[in-house]
């Protein structure tokens, strides 16, 4: 076990590492995505397919990536690398993917930076008892500096955001520079006091009048038509809980690899998903009480209020604190508690990557410090794209762009651990043939269905579904008459072992390492997860603007956009079809060598107790 463990850091202890994860999940998205989601697919209506994606995909999923960075002491890279050589490229693509966010989220943070030091200056925001003040165009225009964009163009980089955003990585390097444990200590400050402010704040903006109201918007009006007028609010629930609980993104596999390896990854990743829910639940209340209060005081409807997620931490909470008594401090207290929600957000996405460059041969013996260092200046200077006048359309068309990557990237994993692992023992045991048509017959009923559903001006939903079934049901006669039979089992032994085999092998595995672990869930991220994300994918596609977004400009906006999509879908095929292109970025470890390893650490331990006894 010391080959797989060695020199690796450890969290100071497990409530470090589940601060950390809860840090790492809670965010920007937290206060101001969730909520106006909720707003805009039918209040309460939402919480339907946001709880069955949480619990039905999102724990599931964040199970997976926390065990596996457990069991195989690595990040992305290294966990899918050591699972099938093919699916280095999954790794690659969920780290690019987060270092995508990561460019323009810690600008993000210097935009809050900026308006907490521009409440010392001049003090704009006591414009807000005027009922034509607008907080959200006050740091579009002046905070964002958008006021000098030329027809949707950039024009210059805002000086004091290029500042504030070196003091950020400077932050998010002072973070992670110094190892996981002082990582995991740090969060006890970064998430355990915006929890306390969090309380505060409903508080305050609960007792407001006109507060019921907003929280009535939110809450309290269950349009359930938009469950199936509008089908796109699914996959966005899904893509919401992906960033919410920081899944895809290589964040929970790194952490989980700093655990030790017998800790209890399942108890842990639901503990940090609920914990991760149960503070945007919280936080929906906080701004919709502000959104009711501002309604009050400009004395309008709620409709005519910023709900948009931008809006309303920049412009409509603020807003409605500086209208209290000692409205200064709390509207600065406000940017302080989105500073730190941001900032632990922002050290876990850029852990992803330095774990990941730290595991390769190539860095595996240069000082973290470094490596953290040399990610931290390509982020600064990559980032100065979001601090011109125009960065808020790049993060905008970016953003919307990487939920398209991050849905596919999920996919990815789903596929590789419940249909890759362990694929050449089931070829070997029941076919080429069998196991082919069994992948196709799930997959290829499930996009011929989707493309009828999501991708016609009328869908065919009854033909959608005749398709899929039938298309699955060829295959399946296929793999009926194909299946090489195990000698001495029953046809339906023998489908078992097809079916479920290989999950079943990777429970067995993985059980006495990071513990309990129901084989339901290995069925789950096979046969259902995998297949839904696929759906909702191709949903996604056909409900947006692919490429038109916005309708901002081809050049430079969708072109960005698309290429935050082709780079990680590129890294993915490479691993695919030409795996020997990552042959020196770590050496892999299967799970039976591991395994192997683990055995003979567990002989030497029970030779050493006995010898001391």
């Amino acid at each position: 076990m010391a080959e797989i463990e060695k020199s690796r850091d450890r969290w100071g202890n497990r409530f470090s590492f589940i601060m950390a994860s809860v840090g790492a999940a809670i965010g920007f998205g937290n206060v101001w995505r969730f909520p106006s989601l909720a707003y805009e697919y039918g209040g309460g209506a939402f919480f339907i397919p946001y709880l069955l994606a949480l619990f039905f995909i999102g724990i599931p999923i964040l199970v997976m990536e926390v065990a596996l960075g457990q069991f195989y002491q690595a990040g992305d890279l290294g966990v899918f690398m050591s699972m099938n050589k093919r699916l280095a490229g999954t790794g690659l693509a969920s780290v690019s993917c987060s270092f995508f966010v990561t460019l323009y989220y810690v600008p993000l943070i210097a935009w809050v930076l900026n308006a907490f030091f521009d409440t010392f200056s001049d003090y704009a925001w006591d414009g807000s008892q005027d009922v034509d003040f607008d907080g959200t165009t006050y740091v579009t225009d002046s905070i964002i500096g958008g006021s000098s964009v030329n027809n949707g163009f950039a024009t210059r980089m805002v000086p004091a955001n290029v500042g504030y955003l070196l003091i950020s990585w400077i932050c998010v390097y002072s973070c992670i520079a110094f190892g996981i444990k002082v990582e995991g200590y740090i969060t006890y400050f970064t998430m355990g006091f915006p929890i306390i402010l969090l309380f505060v704040f409903l508080i305050i903006c609960a007792s407001l009048p006109g507060a019921e109201n907003g929280i009535k918007a939110y809450i309290g009006e269950w349009d359930l038509s938009v469950l199936s007028d509008q089908p796109a609010c699914w996959s966005t629930a899904v893509s919401q809980i992906f960033f919410s609980i920081g899944v895809t993104f290589g964040i929970m596999t790194a952490f989980g690899s700093h655990c030790d390896r017998n800790a209890p990854a399942f108890e842990n990743s639901v503990i940090i998903a609920l914990a991760n829910s149960f503070f945007s639940f919280i936080a929906g209340f906080m701004v919709f009480s502000a959104v009711g209060g501002l309604a009050f005081i400009k004395d309008v409807d709620i409709s005519e209020i910023n709900t948009g997620g931008f809006g309303l931490v920049f412009g409509t909470v603020p807003e409605v604190l500086d209208s209290l008594t000692g409205g200064r401090h709390l509207v600065r207290l406000f940017f302080l508690f989105l500073f730190l929600l941001g900032i632990d957000s922002a050290f876990a996405l850029t852990e992803s990557s330095v774990t990941v460059l730290c595991d390769t041969t190539y860095f595996s013996g240069k000082p973290r410090k470094q490596v953290a260092g040399v990610v931290c200046i390509i982020g600064f200077l990559a980032g100065l794209l979001f601090v011109t006048d125009a960065g808020l359309s790049f993060l905008d068309v970016v953003d919307y762009y990487v939920n398209f990557i991050m849905m596919l990237v999920g996919f990815f994993e789903c596929y590789a651990v419940g249909w890759a692992f362990d694929i050449e023992t089931q070829i070997a045991d029941y076919g080429v043939a069998a196991v082919v048509l069994l992948n196709v017959g799930s997959f290829l009923s499930v996009f011929v269905a989707s493309i009828l559903w999501f991708a016609l001006d009328e869908p065919l939903v009854f033909g959608g579904w005749l398709t899929g079934i039938l298309i699955y049901l060829a295959c399946f006669a296929g793999v009926f008459f194909s299946i090489k039979k195990q000698k001495d089992l029953e046809m339906k032994d023998n489908l078992y072992g097809l079916y479920f085999g290989n999950v079943t092998k990777l429970c067995d595995t993985l059980r006495p390492v990071v513990g309990f672990l129901p084989l339901v869930w290995a069925v789950f991220i096979k046969l259902i997860i995998a297949p839904i994300i696929l759906l909702l994918f191709i949903n996604l596609v056909f409900s947006g603007n692919f490429g038109t977004y916005g309708e901002y400009a081809t050049l430079p906006y969708q072109t960005l956009g698309i290429i935050s999509i082709v780079i990680p879908m590129g890294m993915f095929l490479a691993g695919v079809f030409a795996p020997n292109l990552y042959n020196g970025f770590i050496a892999a470890k299967s799970m039976d060598e591991i395994k192997v390893v683990d055995e003979i650490a567990v002989q030497d331990k029970v030779v050493v107790d006995e010898a001391e006894a």
